[in-house]
């Protein structure tokens, strides 16, 4: 997933808080350039997390979250 995110130029949002930050660990030191992934645990009302991608397209621009790791909600 981390490479196909990185063809398209999309950024990963995912509920694998478990196994992710190593895949993504493993994917940043092989050299490649992530545009980021955010973690949502399972448990984060979907409410709460489609309020926090909401503000981060709104408040932000993509370039800043590349190469990033993020937990969400912050």
């Amino acid at each position: 997933m981390l490479s196909l995110a990185a063809r398209e130029g999309r950024i990963l949002v995912s509920h694998d808080l478990k196994s992710m930050p190593r895949h993504y660990r493993e994917f940043m030191l092989s050299g490649q350039e992530s545009p980021g992934v955010f973690l949502i645990a399972q448990d984060v009302p979907v409410a709460v997390a489609i309020d926090a991608l909401m503000l981060i397209w709104v408040a932000s621009e993509a370039e800043e979250w590349a190469n990033r790791l993020t937990y969400l909600p912050l």
